[in-house]
């Protein structure tokens, strides 16, 4: 009887479970090591499907897939809590925790989120789309627990870019003063961020990978004692409690996770389930923060991505055969923001251009390969960007720094104590200002501008479109003074303009006498001129005022728009801060006495294609005119 029971475990073992069967995450723990390979085999088919459908970031979740699984067979979410750095290589874990029927609504308007999410699912411990940030939240997490008597675990996962961020060390200086605390740092090392990692942090990765051959013999020798009956796991034992002292006759040294107060585990496959499960069980036996060290590869499993993992960590839907983008990303804002400023940099050698491990993402690559001498990829490190262009303005150059709109706000201090009150003339390219849309609320780019106008001697641009974007360049090289900004949106351009609305300051677009007008700039502008052309057309007469310089505004300002009798500000920013707010506050105090509204993002703006996003926030044509005819007819006037 024992053997026919011993018999149908091992048949149920070998047998193959899809994942629609399992209850997730607690099944699992039940499953064989075989069969949770032919799952990650699944999921990858999964998320190739899915993103070749939604977009997404394919590379850096494909390289997880092994890891993620372990983290769920070894530990118990949501009681233990995961937190993913930035949170875009988390699909699989949402896969794992109950989400894989919804995995079809990725980054789709009130779909699954393409970041973690805790009002999405309890097994998503903290929102992240922002890097460097997840030891520290894990550190938080781990004391609470411990305040609170609970032998529980948090545990970070962070990848070897995001250790560019001083946030990083910061929290790792903290955190490994924690002894009898239950935190676990995992680098899922992959030796390719965004862009290549750089700088002396990935020359340490580099010297510890080669340690690998350490680890791998210090398991064939547990294992090997392990199944000698009786001494065997006591030996094995001591061989665990003399670690540290085996591995320093090894190395001259221990390594700067060590330093900072972390046993170091690795490094290990990340890809090798048995070994990610025997490790991350090893460092549970720890009552002191354990450091795992996890190589893994990006975009593991799909040929193009393994190959061109940059170009697949964050990509528009593809044919999976070819692995080609839909919509080619060959003429953008980002790619004419670069080509331009190659352009400059070759009549003046004084441009230099700065990136945070965007290179690709900010069209940076051909400045970076014309000009090695004059551009600076300092890593994910905002904060330093800033400081440092800081310094090289101090030395009569002109630094160029592009960067995200939502990635710009780590940088708040340094941009006011750096380079505003030296009044050092720095520019930025605000790159995915506005609305971004499926990467959701940690990505719109709405907050530039209500912190960029709080800071004095600053300059900000926002062009419509790729003549005015080079326009809007050369003023802020070479005119201005101080910190300038130019910012532009993700994507093309909308249209092609009249060259009679081409501007750096601003220019009125009147279709013949009205006493209605609307304001606004950037790319909706297109909107409101086809709002104003189909108003027209209904006997309704509005003027345009598209600003390009959006800050400081135009001396005289109120006087040249105080003669409408209604005005209406649409604008692709956060309500609070914003420059209809700043509009508002001067029309006020000059006396105004006409209508004035504007409309604008009131709150966080969730996940949705950018057209869908901007006609939730009424910045559509369609939302224009429906506004400006409503408040006609309320007028009696329609």
């Amino acid at each position: 009887m024992k053997e026919k029971n011993n018999s149908e475990k091992n048949v149920n073992a070998e047998r193959k479970v899809p994942l629609s069967s399992l209850a997730l995450p607690e099944d699992l723990k039940n499953l064989s090591l075989k069969q949770c390979n032919a799952l990650c085999s699944e999921i990858r088919n999964m998320l190739i499907t899915t993103v070749s459908k939604t977009g997404g970031h394919l590379a850096s979740n494909l390289g997880v897939v092994e890891l993620t699984m372990a983290i769920h067979r070894v530990f118990n979410s949501p009681d233990d809590r995961i937190v993913w750095d930035v949170g875009h290589q988390a699909y699989t874990h949402k896969i794992l925790t109950g989400r894989a029927g919804e995995f079809k609504t990725l980054r789709r308007k009130n779909g699954l989120s393409g970041f973690p999410k805790p009002e999405e699912s309890i097994h998503d411990t903290f929102i992240s789309g922002h890097s460097s940030t997840s030891v520290s939240v894990a550190c938080g997490i781990a004391e609470a627990m411990r305040i609170q008597g609970k032998d529980n675990y948090a545990v970070a996962v962070i990848g070897d870019g995001a250790m560019t961020g001083g946030m990083f060390y910061e929290a790792m200086n903290n955190g490994g003063r924690g002894k009898n605390l239950n935190l676990i740092v995992i680098l899922n090392d992959n030796n390719m961020s965004i862009s290549k990692s750089v700088g002396s942090v990935a020359k340490h990765l580099t010297s510890l990978r080669n340690s690998e051959e350490y680890l791998q013999t210090k398991r064939a020798v547990e294992r090997g004692l392990k199944k000698i009956p009786i001494m065997g796991k006591s030996v094995a034992k001591g061989i665990k409690n003399v670690k540290d002292s085996v591995k320093y006759s090894l190395f001259e040294s221990s390594n700067l996770f060590e330093d900072m107060g972390f046993i170091y585990l690795g490094p290990v496959n990340g890809h090798d389930l048995e070994e990610l499960e025997e490790v991350m069980r090893m460092a549970k036996t720890y009552d002191e923060p354990v450091f795992i060290h996890v190589k893994t590869v990006k975009g593991k499993g799909y040929a193009p991505a393994e190959n061109n993992p940059g170009e697949y960590h964050g990509i528009s839907r593809f044919d999976i055969e070819t692995g080609n983008p839909e919509v080619s990303a060959d003429k953008c804002f980002s790619t004419v923001f670069g080509h331009e400023l190659a352009s400059l940099a070759q009549k003046d050698s004084r441009i230099t251009a700065i990136t945070a491990a965007m290179k690709y993402g900010t069209g940076l690559q051909e400045f970076g390969s014309r000009f090695r001498e004059r551009f600076f990829d300092v890593g994910i490190a905002e904060q330093h960007a800033v400081t440092f262009a800081g310094g090289l303005a101090s030395m009569g150059q002109i630094p160029v720094f592009a960067v995200y709109s939502s990635f710009l706000q780590r940088a708040y201090d340094q941009l006011v104590h750096d380079v505003s009150i030296g009044n050092l003339h720095v520019v930025l390219g605000v790159d995915r200002a506005g609305i971004v849309g499926e990467d959701g609320e940690t990505h719109q780019g709405l907050l530039d501008v209500p912190m960029l106008t709080t800071i004095k001697n600053t300059t900000i641009y926002s062009p419509c479109c790729y003549e005015e974007l080079r326009l809007c360049m050369k003023q802020a090289i070479f005119e201005d003074k101080g910190l300038a900004a130019v910012r532009y949106p993700r994507g093309t351009e909308p249209a092609a303009f009249e060259s009679g609305y081409l501007s750096t300051d601003h220019v009125f677009v009147s279709r013949g006498s009205s006493d209605i007008l609307i304001i606004t700039y950037g790319r909706i502008f297109d909107e409101a001129l086809r709002a104003q052309e189909t108003l027209l057309s209904e006997g309704i007469n509005c003027d345009i005022l598209k600003l390009t310089k959006i800050w400081p505004l135009a001396e005289g300002f109120s006087e040249e728009i105080s003669d409408y009798k209604r005005i209406v500000f649409f604008e692709e920013c956060m309500d609070s801060g914003s420059i209809s707010e700043k509009v508002a506050d001067i029309l006020a105090e000059s006396g105004y006495t006409g209508e004035y509204s504007r409309v604008a993002a009131k709150g966080y703006v969730k996940q949705a294609s950018v057209k869908d996003c901007l006609d939730e926030l009424g910045l559509t044509s369609r939302k224009m005119m429906e506004y400006i005819r409503k408040g006609c007819m309320e007028n009696g006037k329609a």
